[in-house]
């Protein structure tokens, strides 16, 4: 199943992409200027990989869960994806994807973490 995941954050969204449950990418993450573009720029991915099953990391067992799923439905209705929405921990992905990343690259507020995030993520969720 094409899935894709996205870490969501005020600043940036982190995307990874699956086309079959096994291999898993980094795209480039989606710059958030607002609410209504950053769900548009997330359809059009959607549309452009033919997604049938997005994940959405979030922090998990925490006082915050249930505002975080709240307000990652409220953002999954303004892009319309009629498919299946999964929620996977996202607890320590960030400090993951640095230490992937360690060495390779100097840090920059690109987004690259925030997709290698989503990797973390998508992994844990496919066990992979």
């Amino acid at each position: 199943m094409r899935t894709l995941c996205i870490d969501l954050g005020l600043k940036r969204i982190g995307v990874a992409y699956s086309p079959d449950g096994v291999i898993v990418t980094p795209l480039p993450a989606i710059i958030r200027r607002n609410r209504d573009q950053a769900a548009g720029a997330l359809l059009v991915l959607i549309a452009e990989w033919s997604v049938q099953r997005v994940v959405v990391g979030i922090p998990m067992g925490q006082q915050s869960e249930a505002e975080m799923r709240r307000r990652v439905a409220h953002f999954m209705n303004l892009v319309s994806f009629g498919g299946e929405v999964c929620y996977e921990d996202e607890s320590e992905s960030s400090l993951e994807a640095e230490a992937l990343l360690r060495g390779e690259m100097r840090y920059r507020r690109d987004g690259r973490i925030d997709s290698m995030a989503a990797l973390v993520i998508l992994k844990r969720f496919l066990k992979v």
